[in-house]
């Protein structure tokens, strides 16, 4: 069967997680396919995730960090210029988890290190996790795409994974954390670009075939109107946040003027439903509160500007509200 090898000169989240899906919705239904690329500091959480359980998405905002998501499933990771990725696509009836995984199993062996499969998803070295992979399926074509740790800065990992607790019940599925390693502590001299070679090398000699290696750049998305579509998408607030599992974010706290305890829904990242149990005398800033709230975007500065309006417009009641307002932020940036 033909192959096909393509690797992407750029480290933006979106173009990269773009490219998986133009080319698992184009794929030439007679080849195997390899994509390999790597991210800037990036936060990628799986399609069913939500980002405000798993990250802490304020510190993200303000140290520049991408937040993405991908189409398939899976939990929360992180990736920086020291994480590989990889994509293996493949027709259905082609299709084999086993022979992807041997790949790069194989590919490992070249650079000296022993990895073995753990799990269903997972590779170690050892009892160190260095990789993680994820799947999607569609009737007549799969793709199966995994991150190998080179060099990626550990420390980062929980500063962006391990959120503050918001009391968020949420529906959708938390990542498990796991003793994890990179490949530089088997192999120092190891890098994105030998580890490439060494995956290229045993892709094309599992197969039996050789492929030119095309490169991807920012230039591809003019030549290309379906992957810029795709990257649009990625790029997309509503992508990213709005399609965030239905939570509650629940809330409590004493002001001088009384008690509040805040229960909001959110759907699709928009706040559906607001209620407030509160032992205030003023009723009026308790339905105020409610009505401002619902039917907004969960998101600081939206929230942040609605209450603002709120205390303009109602300037004998502004004094509560901006209590209420910098509580609120402060509880949302964990």
């Amino acid at each position: 069967m033909k192959l096909r090898i393509l690797k992407s000169a750029v480290t933006n989240p979106w173009f990269n997680l773009a490219t998986e899906d133009w080319i698992f919705n184009t794929l030439n239904p007679d080849s195997h396919t390899l994509f390999l690329w790597r991210n800037s500091e990036t936060v990628v959480i799986g399609r069913s995730q939500n980002p405000w359980v798993e990250c802490k998405t304020d510190k993200m905002e303000a140290d520049d960090v991408f937040l993405a998501r991908r189409q398939s499933g899976g939990g929360a990771v992180f990736h920086d210029l020291g994480n590989t990725n990889f994509t293996f696509l493949s027709p259905s009836d082609a299709y084999d988890q086993e022979a992807n995984f041997t790949i790069i199993i194989n590919a490992l062996k070249k650079l000296g290190i022993d990895a073995t499969l753990s799990g269903r998803n997972d590779m170690q070295v050892g009892d160190r996790k260095i990789s993680g992979s994820a799947f999607r399926h569609a009737a007549d074509r799969s793709f199966h795409h995994g991150t190998l740790l080179v060099n990626a800065n550990m420390q980062k990992l929980g500063d962006y994974l391990n959120p503050h607790p918001l009391k968020l019940k949420a529906k959708g599925i938390k990542s498990v954390r796991a003793r994890v390693a990179n490949l530089v502590d088997f192999n120092e001299t190891i890098n994105h670009e030998t580890l490439s070679d060494a995956i290229i090398e045993a892709f094309c000699e599992y197969h039996g075939e050789t492929a030119q290696v095309e490169q991807l750049d920012e230039a591809s998305l003019a030549k290309q109107p379906t992957l810029n579509a795709y990257y649009q998408q990625m790029a997309d607030w509503d992508w990213r946040f709005g399609k965030t599992p239905e939570f509650t974010h629940h809330i409590e706290t004493r002001f001088d003027w009384g008690m509040m305890d805040v229960h909001m829904d959110v759907k699709q990242a928009m706040i559906t439903e607001v209620v407030i149990f509160s032992d205030a005398l003023n009723v009026e800033l308790i339905d105020l509160l409610k009505k401002t709230l619902t039917g907004i975007k969960y998101n600081k500065p939206e929230i942040k500007n609605k209450l603002d309006e709120l205390a303009k417009a109602q300037p004998e009641l502004a004094a509560q509200v901006g209590d209420f307002e910098k509580w609120l932020v402060g509880e949302m940036e964990g």
